[in-house]
């Protein structure tokens, strides 16, 4: 089984500023649990080639930087194993009120029947999946700028 999803997310910065959230150490600042784990040195984490791993639960997902046009759009091939492979890509441009709007687009393939239930959830679930990420991005956006509005402490 193979699923093809596409979908999009708003961000009220910039195209420059908003892709930066979906580079792997970005997503550490608003994905809870995110933690990629570089196995080389990666210096820049959107190189093409460089490699990370994530884990979710009992599952180890192993990354691999295809692509990227550095602040509009960056492409990932992800593996886990026994469950699913493909890629996930995300495209950012401009939108008219002045933030962001990203495209993103995940092509998986089912490894193992048990994968393609999962896959199955996946994409039944994959438009509330990107409202959780807008949602996430909101707050950690809304954080952000609470935290560089406080006045200094006396």
């Amino acid at each position: 089984m193979r699923r093809r999803l596409a979908g999009t997310v708003r961000v009220p910065l910039p195209p420059a500023e908003a892709f930066t959230l979906f580079t792997p150490r970005g997503e550490e600042l608003w994905v809870d649990g995110w933690r990629p784990a570089f196995p080389a040195d990666a210096p820049d984490d959107t190189e093409p080639g460089t490699v990370f791993e994530t884990v979710h639960g009992t599952e180890r997902t192993t990354w691999v930087v295809l692509a990227r046009d550095p602040g509009r759009r960056v492409s990932y091939a992800r593996v886990t194993p026994g469950h699913r492979a493909g890629t996930v890509t995300v495209d950012v441009a401009p939108h008219p009120d002045g933030g962001s709007t990203a495209e993103v687009v995940y092509d998986l393939t089912a490894l193992t029947a048990g994968g393609a239930h999962d896959l199955d959830a996946f994409a039944g679930g994959y438009a509330a999946f990107l409202r959780s990420w807008e949602d996430a991005i909101a707050a950690h956006l809304a954080q952000s700028a609470r935290s560089t509005s406080s006045p200094p402490s006396a």
